[in-house]
This record gives C-alpha cells, structure tokens and sequence, in this order.
C-alpha cells in the first residue's frame, strides 16, 4: 500500500471492552471517539458512563453492554469466521479509516486482503434495466482487471451486477444488518460467492434485522471505502443519490452514467451530471481521474488523534447550562456554539458528549447538532 502506520493490535481484552462501549446506549462511532480521547481507553469510558449522561440529564443510568453479552457475540462471530477489526489496526481499511464516523470495530467476513485494494463503489437501482445491469457488469469487470477492488451494497439490480462481475478479482459487500441477516435473502448464495476472494463487512452486530433507517447508515460505509463512486441508474430519490452525496462529503470522487431522459430511473444520475459529476461511458473515464489521485500520498491526519484524557474540558455547571441553552431543535454548528457561549471547543464538546449519552441530543450532517 506504501502507507506507514503503526500496528496497534488490541488484547482481546481491549477487543471486549471496544465492543461492549460501542454497543452501549447512545454510543455511536463519533460519541466512541470522544470518549475514547477524553477517558484514555474503552475501560475507563465505561466506567464514566453513568456519570456522563447523569450530567447530561439522563434521568436513569443508560444500558451498558454487559462483558457477557460481548464475550457471546466475540464467540458467536468466531463461529461463523468473522473477524472484528478494530479502527486502529492494520487490516481496517484505511480510507474508511479517515472517515469521522468510521465505525470502531468492523465485522469482517471474507478475506481481509481485499479490504487494501483500492476501492471503485459502484451502485444504483434496484429495479434496474437490463441495459444498466450489463453496464455494471462490464465496468465492474474492466475496473477489476485494472486492479481496483469494487465495493457495493449487495442489493439487487445494479450492485447484484457488480458483484458478480468482480468476484474473481475482489467485491466488497457492505450489509445493512448483521452478517447473520444477509439483505435481499435471495442473496446469501452471492454473498457466500464473495467471501472466496472478497469480504463482507458489517458494523451491526449478528441478528440484527436491516430496517428502513440502516440502509443511509449503511451508504456512507461504501463511499467512506471507496476512492470514487460511480452511480447507474438512480431515480430522483433513491439510495444511491444518498450515497452520491455521503462521497461529496466525504471528499470522493462521484461519477455519473448518462441514461434516456424519458426513463424515470436515470433522473437522479443525470441529474448528478447537470451537478458535475464525471460522466461515465467507458471505463478509462474512471481511471483517468483516479489514478493521479492513488498515486499521491494519503493524508492521514483524520486519523485518530492521540490525546491524553479531556481532564480539562470539563465544564462547570454554569457554562453547561448556558451551552445547552444555545441549543434547540434547529441544527447548529460547533462553531457558532463555541462562539456564542465563549467557552473552548473541548468544554462544548464535553456537554455534547454528555447530552448525546443522556439521549437529548440529535446528530445531522456536516457537524450540526440540535437537541432530541
């Protein structure tokens, strides 16, 4: 890959610790961060649980993941050859890595090898044409002999297609429920198909049904993979238009395959184009815009930052107080925050962090938050 970075493997005993805290009420990957700088280690964020969401406003203690219930799921997942890899360690793929709510411990089912390839994400309709099926298939394969591994959602249509095309050269799958719940379950051949050279990857745990909501959750997952998205076929509100806008975000590349302007499946990707998405007719579209971009070095600084604990960020009950009252159910930004309270960044923090485990605080977009 030709990027250093430090191999920091978990004890198990850290690996237990690192899924009983994500697994714990109101702790998502952003909230697992900051705890994670401002107690020093996932041990001793748990054990400040309780007090964090009571100064936040909680008022009952939040669920925490019991060492039994995460031990279980350690077990049930070696049973079925997943692995659960760690954010800081080696095998994590590194561009999702950099992606601020990459989530800490990935579920992999599959060969980790193909988590270093260099990822296309390809997505679109699920009730795609035959044409766009076959398109998918052709980039799909033409990108995979060209050394790019593709990543998809595994639903039916246009992914189903990418799937198979790469399967000798390395598909990632990125599932909305547990690996245990493959989504659409007429899938699970094709998926047992992708592990042989590919991967599956999951951040829920095994069981988990996929709902309505984990699908956009499961998006940002295949774009925060991948160096560039390329969309065929999207209807106007459609998951993949999702996906397009979490790569923007995230700072990828996005690519649009033109489609008859008569065909209601293709209103969203031309729309892209008219937005200024690359246009897709042939395959060297794709890698004429990528490969100047693999060849310069990764920038690594949203990695992880090694802090020592937040001791200094807490925030007496005066400056909370007027913090919390900034907020209401109108999106803000840290900034404005910060600004209009005249506290530091990490005394705002800190109160976020407590009203988020209390379960009073909503996260949006683009760093805006607002209260539940």
């Amino acid at each position: 890959m030709g990027h250093d970075r430090p191999a920091k493997g978990l004890t198990e005993e850290q690996r237990t610790d690192w899924l009983r805290l994500i697994r714990s009420e109101n702790v998502g990957p952003r909230t697992f961060r900051t705890l994670l700088n401002h107690c020093g280690s996932a041990r001793a964020a748990l054990d400040r649980l309780p007090e964090l969401a009571r100064r936040g406003g909680a008022s009952g203690a939040p669920r925490i993941y019991s060492r039994a219930d995460a031990e279980r799921e350690l077990k049930a997942a070696a049973a079925m050859d997943i692995r659960l890899v760690a954010l800081t360690e080696p095998d994590y793929p590194l561009r999702l890595q950099m992606i601020d709510d990459a989530p800490p411990p990935l579920a992999v089912r599959g060969q980790l090898s193909a988590l270093a390839l260099s990822m296309v994400a390809i997505v679109g309709a699920r009730n795609a044409s035959a044409a766009g099926v076959k398109f998918a298939e052709r980039i799909a394969r033409e990108l995979g002999e060209a050394g790019f591994g593709i990543a998809s959602g595994l639903a039916r249509g246009v992914d189903a297609g990418a799937h198979r095309a790469s399967l000798a050269t390395g598909t990632v799958a990125v599932l909305a429920g547990g690996h245990d719940r493959v989504y659409p379950p007429e899938h699970v051949g094709l998926a047992e198909a992708i592990r042989t050279d590919g991967a599956l990857i999951s951040e829920m745990p095994l069981g988990w049904e996929p709902r309505a909501r984990d699908f956009p959750r499961r998006n940002r997952l295949i774009s925060g993979l991948s160096v560039g998205v390329v969309v065929i076929e999207a209807a106007r509100r459609s998951g993949s238009l999702i996906t397009a806008r979490m790569a923007l975000e995230q700072g990828r590349e996005v690519f649009a395959v033109p489609g008859s302007p008569l065909d209601p499946r293709c209103e969203g990707s031309n729309g892209l184009l008219k937005q200024g998405a690359t246009l897709v007719t042939e395959v060297s579209d794709v890698t004429a815009v990528l490969q100047p971009i693999l060849g310069q070095p990764m920038d690594l600084s949203a990695e992880e930052p090694e802090t020592p604990p937040m001791h200094d960020a807490e925030p007496v009950s005066r400056e909370r107080e007027r913090i919390v009252s900034l907020l209401g159910p109108t999106p803000v930004g840290l900034d404005d925050l910060v600004r209009l309270s005249g506290s530091t960044p990490r005394v705002v923090r800190m109160v976020l962090l407590e009203l988020e485990l209390a379960g009073r605080l909503e996260r949006h977009g683009s760093g805006l938050v607002s209260l539940s």
